[in-house]
């Protein structure tokens, strides 16, 4: 994960670096996904790893939308 001031600082730093430009998200928008992904207790014996459809799920809550987010 990257930290950038804003949507322009993310080209600058994409241009010299050749990398294209993949998925931005705010913050607070960072905060809701972690809260919502780590909310299981993962160290449970019983936790299994959520469906995909489960994860599309939380994602489109999210709003979180297009090709990066896709996971089949």
């Amino acid at each position: 994960m990257l930290l950038f001031r804003d949507e322009e600082h993310v080209d600058k730093w994409c241009r010299p670096w050749h990398v294209t430009r993949g998925a931005t998200l705010s913050l607070n928008l960072a905060w809701r996904l972690a809260r919502e992904w780590f909310a299981a207790d993962r160290g449970a014996p019983e936790w299994q790893r959520p469906p995909v459809e489960e994860v599309e799920r939380l994602f489109a809550s999210l709003n979180l939308t297009g090709a990066f987010w896709k996971l089949r």
